[in-house]
């Protein structure tokens, strides 16, 4: 039997941790390793502690999530293991959640979310994969989008690398759809959609779904709500 998934929660609310903690312990591949109040505490201990993803809130005292994922996620973190961060967020956040993807964080989640959809966001980032699926996020990612500067910073010539194909994954995935459901509307196979997606995030340099979403949005490709 494999070991249990190690899951860090850096929150300054004890009831929050409280109740993480208690879901995920419920399960038999899934393990609470640590825990913290603050962002300098959560470093302090994954400096010795090994996590395999961390839920990180971004509002705390001292030291913010976003400060703390961009340790985490640095090259040169002299941590046992080189986590995942899941950013949990509610919806006055926004700011703060875009700014904490591009710093390294592998996804984000709403406070609100149901415990299945916590489960499965932990088992997604660990398996390499990002949290944009659930339909609370893509809603929260259409409104992340909004609030983007006119100007687009993102290098647009990489997305002209793209072939006609993976731009149509790429905004599927933009859209918030799993493999499954890119599969599913392209009447291909699932496993031909992992490819494009592999592809799409060589191409555009990105680290994960997420990244290459985020990419979409700043660059133009995708508009929010269309």
């Amino acid at each position: 039997m494999s070991e249990p998934i190690r899951v860090a929660l850096i929150d300054d609310q004890p009831l929050v941790r409280a109740g993480f903690g208690m879901v995920i312990d419920s399960q038999s591949d899934l393990r609470v390793v640590a825990e913290a109040g603050d962002g300098a505490h959560a470093l302090d201990i994954l400096h010795h502690t090994a996590a395999d993803v961390v839920l990180m809130d971004v509002r705390m005292p001292g030291m913010d999530g976003l400060a703390t994922t961009s340790r985490l996620t640095a090259a040169d973190w002299p941590g046992p293991v080189q986590p995942r961060v899941v950013v949990l967020t509610t919806f006055d956040l926004d700011e703060y959640v875009l700014e904490a993807i591009r710093v390294g964080a592998s996804g984000f989640l709403l406070k609100d979310a149901q415990p299945e959809e916590l489960l499965a966001a932990i088992r997604s980032v660990h398996a390499g994969d990002a949290v944009i699926a659930p339909a609370s996020t893509r809603r929260l990612l259409d409104h992340l989008a909004t609030s983007l500067p006119a100007a687009r910073n993102a290098d647009t010539g990489m997305l002209e690398a793209l072939t006609a194909r993976e731009r149509e994954v790429l905004e599927l995935m933009a859209r918030g759809r799993s493999n499954g459901e890119i599969a599913a509307d392209l009447f291909v196979a699932e496993a031909t959609v992992k490819t494009h997606v592999n592809r799409i995030l060589a191409k555009l340099g990105a680290r994960d779904r997420v990244q290459a979403v985020i990419t979409a949005y700043e660059s133009g490709f995708v508009s929010p709500g269309t």
